[in-house]
């Protein structure tokens, strides 16, 4: 099912709203689950409609303060610091995805900086390809602090510190982020050659908006400040504080009604696409995991290790931790997969901790999958094929993984000694 989906959306035969219906459904109706199917397909989109509440009021949010001029002082000092130059754009992107991403949600990242580049990027004429793969990459290495969610799976599954693990993470984490960098320089380098370095002046088109100092402008940094704390706090659930820090935007920016109904209709396409594939990607989990799919995907892997694999487990882990939290949830792989692993692991002398910090490194692949929400918010906003930016990125992601591994092994992170008999 899985062979099928990726086929048909890399190759354009289907679009990804498309087949994350139709694919999973046919599957599930040729392995005979026709009485479950309805259940099962509803209890994918209920487990997904929170997230596709909260995109749906965040990106009218950030969309409300992009038109009411809140990172026009952002842009104007990014254009004074690259003067035009693809490259310095290029890593300035990778730095500013890996700042905002220090609060480990892919979403918010993706809306600040979109907000933040895009004016940039397109008059300079720059491939937007390149912005998402970039902060796919870095989203996908910051996801790996202790808050973004699969490093605190990891550890619960493992019995082991949260914290601790932390620590043991963060050189690999380095390695990763040096690489993002580095592919960062790499794309900006292309596009140099392609653009040349370009004059560059938005004043005129941010000559309308609020300036800095204005009350409405203060009011819209405090407000955007406030969230960002609340959603790092987790004060209330994500969706609620969206939804009121969007209202409250439209009442003090655009008071009038027929503003409100106008800005509304600016941006209904793209929450519409990007929402659309939210509740689509519900039926697909949903199927999935209904049918039993997870389930044995985890058993014929364990099954089908060899007993010679045993001191290579912790290198093995890395390593498939790539396609399996690509092709399963990060609960299903930490508390299904993970446990079953580290058991055998442990007779070879491999730690859960090495088992915990191996689990993780796969992690900039899973971002990709079409089971995380936050990827399709980001191919939706820079209006870009979804099986072409899987296509475009993986190759990228599947680097920062073998960054990582290479620098887990030098700190001595996940074993390799035993393998080699050390």
């Amino acid at each position: 099912m899985i062979g099928v989906f990726m086929f048909l959306i890399m190759t354009r035969r289907l679009s990804a709203l498309l087949a994350l219906i139709l694919v999973p459904l046919v599957f599930a109706l040729i392995a005979g689950f026709h009485a479950e199917l309805g259940k099962m397909m509803m209890d994918g989109v209920k487990l997904l409609a929170p997230t596709g509440v909260m995109l749906t009021f965040a990106i009218l949010y950030f969309c409300v303060m992009t038109d009411a001029g809140l990172f026009d002082p952002f842009i104007r000092l990014i254009v004074r610091i690259v003067k035009g130059d693809p490259l310095k754009v290029l890593v300035g992107t990778a730095i500013l995805g890996i700042c905002v991403a220090l609060d480990g949600d892919g979403a918010t990242t993706y809306l600040i900086c979109t907000a933040a580049l895009l004016p940039l990027y397109r008059r300079l004429g720059i491939r937007l390809q390149y912005m998402a793969t970039v902060l796919l990459l870095s989203i996908g290495v910051m996801n790996m602090l202790p808050w973004g969610g699969p490093t605190a799976r990891a550890a619960s599954a493992m019995k082991v510190d949260v914290g601790e693990l932390f620590m043991y993470l963060m050189p690999v984490m380095l390695c990763g982020l040096a690489w993002v960098v580095l592919v960062s320089a790499l794309f900006g380098l292309r596009e140099r050659r392609r653009l040349g370095i370009v004059s560059l002046d938005l004043s005129d088109e941010m000559a309308q908006r609020c300036a800095v100092g204005d009350a409405r402008y203060l009011f819209n940094a405090v407000l955007t400040l406030a969230l960002l704390a609340m959603l790092i706090l987790g004060t209330l659930p994500m969706a609620t504080l969206f939804m009121i820090a969007f209202a409250l935007a439209m009442l003090v920016n655009f008071p009038h009604l027929k503003q409100q109904k106008e800005i509304i209709a600016r941006h209904a396409d793209n929450v519409l696409a990007i929402v659309s594939l939210i509740f689509a990607a519900g039926i697909f989990t949903g199927i999935l995991s209904g049918t039993g799919m997870v389930d044995a995907m985890s058993n014929s892997l364990v099954n089908s290790l060899p007993a010679s694999a045993g001191p290579w487990l912790g290198v093995i882990t890395a390593l498939i931790s790539m396609p399996f939290t690509f092709f399963m949830t990060n609960d299903a792989f930490y508390f299904g997969v993970l446990p079953i692993l580290a058991q055998t692991a442990a007779s070879y002398g491999i730690t859960p901790m090495q088992m915990a910090i191996a689990s993780l490194i796969g992690q900039p692949v899973h971002l990709l999958s079409p089971l995380v929400a936050s990827t399709y918010l980001l191919v939706g906003i820079l209006d870009l094929d979804y099986g072409l930016n899987q296509r475009a990125s993986l190759k990228w992601a599947v680097g920062t993984v073998f960054a990582m591994l290479a620098g887990a092994i030098v700190f001595g992170a996940v074993p390799l000694a035993q393998a080699l008999g050390g």
